[in-house]
């Protein structure tokens, strides 16, 4: 097929896949410190327990490095003295824990009513942040293995002084000796946007060579549509370590805001470049396929080499002005070509000269050589304009007829243990710690009872999984997932064991080697996929067995058994005990996204008409990321396809509108601080309310089920007319032609978001659908509008 081969068609940069592959070498930097961690721990303990006592079980070294790897997962504060103080402060509930769990291990009732106890707790703290996360990790996983490993209270000593020394080494290491540089994170993360980058425009490299031939597979569309989502991941780590440090700290002579610009700019760019090339691989939704000329494809391809070699890492200054130089030339003839029938190659080429123009002007506001220290870095703001203003492309695409706006997709990293970004709020009148408190309680016992006829001495296994099933999921959909996965995890967790004991035997040496091994593994994929962490860290259960003189088939065998009682029991206490569905919880992010989006557009205008914020531009636009980010997580459900829901497709239509408001509204607030006009109040305001009121109609409609046909009150309508005064205004009042483009890509802009909203709510019955009247819609709504409008074909 058309994807067979890609790689081999184009060099691989392995220095460009290195920077990408984990961006900030974040993972890199858990799973090592982690690990190192373990080794140092286990190595004090060791050496305290050959010189003082070495009849001591070799289980305190395990319980040792349990506790060092726990302290480094669960803490994850933003800030370098915030992660001192709660890893500090771990030693507390986990010293408690260790002491309670010790004295009832070898009574079986008083050890499952005290489990159960200190599950609810450690889920019921979550609700103070990542704090209260990380603590409540540390009561339980203490507890957890003073069971698995059947300790003694005679241990006690012992055990407290592994708690001491291992959540020491993680504080040492990670607090210290490893501590995180902001600065260094930010050069990191700005380097794997540009391989992010260059990984995306390789693959529609892979798209257009097949054009000429029979087409691309959905296999290709699809390697293009993840690279997209990548890339806009790492947009949204750019921002986070700008919160930790200053641009000008890394880059002397560029400030916050213009790196922030340049990023995304640069990501908007790429956006529209992948939605472009798709659409030029698709059949036209009107018509037959257009051919496409071999020259016309070679043409477009020279001017995404060039942008493929201006993306690659090491690429010097020079170098990448000259390759953006050249992208533009290769499709100017394209780009001026206005000839009927070549709207779609068109399109195309102005996109490639778009990324061209994001790569050009970064590059203009890099700080010169002699200002930065060392060598000149490559990897500088890839994005944006000119500094000072946004340029008139990066603001918003010219209105191109029968255009619709294609959907970029933002899939945060998922982490068995990964704590809040903040206190859950209250949904339904209980908040959704307590209710979870309540379910893992329920599950727990469940567990606990089923398994006790299975496996008595066992039991545990099942609690734990109920446990993290329940970390970081906020609706039954999403339990259902992750219970799935840490199933299919564990299944193969318990193959990988079984191979790796017939590989050690009794070598405990190679058994701690690759046991550590095993952990660094299971922390580097934890963000990638919870399954991943089931695997290693089963297998790692294997080694652990054969150290302790415990390890069967039999024994791994009956961990899958316990691991799909606990996932059982999870899912039964989430459909039964308070049950929140995964709807519901849709409908709270869609409602908090709603507000975000609203909040952003507030500020905008205000900034737009010489009033004062709220709100900062950088805080406004976080909020809604992530509240974006949010919404995601709690509509990947409700598209599995093994679930047929009523109505599912609304859900991702709906999404879809509000990843686009979402898109443009962050494009909008950008803008705002490089234009300001007083006079444009009187025009501007009015439209903005009215988009507004439109964004809060579709949330009632999204959240509440209100539509007009069933007799509700929402209405949508459409502000088109208000926008035009405003776009009117815009192109009156501004003498400088630079300043009159920003004012009426602004307008564009806030049309935009109005066309997409009000579309989708003509289909939901909540607007009048104006396509055939005279009013406030005008004729080239519904088609802009295509991404939420099903009668257009999106």
């Amino acid at each position: 097929m058309a994807g067979d081969g890609r790689r081999g068609r184009r060099s691989f940069d392995l220095r460009t896949w290195l920077a990408g592959v984990d961006p900030g070498l974040t993972r890199l930097r858990l799973a090592a410190i982690a690990v190192t961690s373990m080794i140092v721990a286990v190595a004090v303990v060791a050496v305290l327990r050959a010189l003082l006592d070495p009849s001591e079980p070799v289980t305190v070294l395990l319980f040792t490095g349990v506790l060092a790897m726990i302290s480094n997962l669960a803490v994850n504060e933003p800030t370098l003295p915030r992660r001192r103080t709660t890893t500090a402060l771990l030693i507390l509930p986990a010293a408690a824990s260790t002491v309670a769990g010790a004295f009832v291990a070898p009574y079986p009732i008083a050890s499952a009513v005290s489990f159960v106890v200190v599950m609810v707790v450690a889920v019921w703290v979550r609700r103070y942040g990542p704090r209260g996360f990380a603590l409540g990790m540390a009561a339980f996983m203490p507890f957890f293995f003073t069971q698995f490993l059947k300790v003694a209270p005679a241990q006690v000593p012992w055990l407290l002084v592994a708690v001491v020394v291992g959540v020491s080494s993680t504080l040492l290491l990670r607090g210290v000796v490893f501590a995180e540089r902001p600065a260094r994170t930010l050069r990191r993360m700005v380097t794997a946007f540009r391989a992010r980058a260059h990984a995306l425009v390789g693959e529609i490299d892979d798209v257009l060579v097949e054009l000429p031939r029979e087409g691309p597979d959905e296999g290709d569309l699809e390697s293009v549509r993840k690279a997209r989502a990548r890339l806009q991941e790492v947009a949204l780590l750019v921002e986070d370590a700008l919160e930790q440090t200053t641009a000008g700290r890394v880059w002397p002579g560029l400030d916050d805001d213009t790196l922030a610009l340049r990023v995304a700019d640069a990501e908007l760019a790429l956006e529209r470049l992948s939605v472009v090339v798709r659409r030029l691989a698709l059949p036209p939704a009107d018509g037959p396929p257009e051919p496409l000329d071999p020259v016309v494809v070679a043409a477009l391809r020279t001017g995404v080499g060039h942008l493929r070699t201006a993306l690659g890492a090491g690429t010097d200054q020079a170098t990448i002005l000259e390759a953006a130089a050249d992208a533009r030339a290769a499709v100017a003839g394209l780009v001026a070509d206005t000839r009927a029938g070549g709207e779609r190659v068109q399109r195309t080429a102005f996109a490639i000269r778009r990324v061209a123009d994001a790569i050009h002007h970064a590059q203009l506001d890099a700080p010169s050589p002699a200002s930065a220290p060392g060598p000149r870095e490559a990897g500088t703001p890839v994005a944006g304009t000119s500094r000072g203003a946004p340029s008139p492309d990066a603001l918003a695409d010219r209105p191109e007829p029968g255009s619709t706006v294609d959907v970029p997709e933002r899939r945060p990293a998922e982490d068995d243990v990964r704590p809040e970004e903040e206190p859950p709020r209250p949904a339904g009148g209980i908040a959704v710690t307590t209710r979870q408190a309540v379910q893992v309680g329920v599950a727990a016992t469940l567990a606990i009872v089923v398994s006790e006829s299975i496996a008595p001495q066992r039991w545990y296994w099942a609690v734990i999984a109920a446990f993290v099933v329940f970390a970081g999921t906020n609706s039954r959909g999403d339990l259902l997932t992750r219970g799935w996965g840490r199933v299919v995890g564990t299944i193969g967790g318990v193959v990988a064991g079984m191979g790796l004991a017939a590989l050690v035997g009794d070598n405990q040496v190679l058994s701690l080697v690759l046991l550590f091994v095993g952990v660094f593994l299971a922390l580097y994929l934890v963000r990638i996929s919870p399954a991943m962490l089931a695997f290693w860290i089963t297998a790692v259960l294997a080694l652990v067995y054969g150290l302790i003189g415990q390890f069967s088939v039999e024994v791994l065998l009956l961990r899958i058994e316990e691991t799909a009682i606990g996932a059982a029991a999870s899912v039964v206490a989430a459909f039964l005990v308070l049950p929140r569905g995964t709807r519901a919880a849709f409908g709270e992010a869609v409602s908090e996204l709603v507000d975000a989006i609203d909040q952003v557009l507030a500020d905008a205008t205000d900034r737009l008409v010489g009033r004062p914020t709220t709100t900062s531009r950088r805080e406004g636009v976080r909020a809604m990321d992530d509240a974006l980010v949010t919404l995601r997580q709690r509509a990947q459900p409700l598209a599995v396809p093994l679930a047929r829901r009523r109505a599912r497709s609304s859900y991702q239509r709906g999404l879809r509108v509000l990843v686009v408001c979402d898109v443009y509204a962050r494009s909008l607030a950008r803008s705002a601080d490089h234009v300001t006009d007083a006079s444009w109040a009187a025009t501007l305001v009015p439209a903005s309310e009215q988009v507004r009121a439109n964004l809060d109609g579709l949330r009632d409609v999204l959240v509440r089920g209100k539509r007009a046909s069933d007799g509700g009150q929402v209405r949508a309508r459409s502000a088109e007319r208000l926008v035009d005064a405003a776009e009117e205004h815009a192109a009156r009042s501004a003498d400088d032609p630079h300043r009159r483009t920003a004012m009426l890509g602004v307008a564009r802009l806030l049309r935009r978001i109005d066309q997409a909203v009000v579309g989708l709510a003509v289909d939901l019955g909540a607007a009048e659908d104006l396509d055939s009247d005279d009013g406030d819609q005008s004729p080239s709504t519904a088609a802009s509008a295509g991404v939420a409008n099903t009668r257009s074909g999106s």
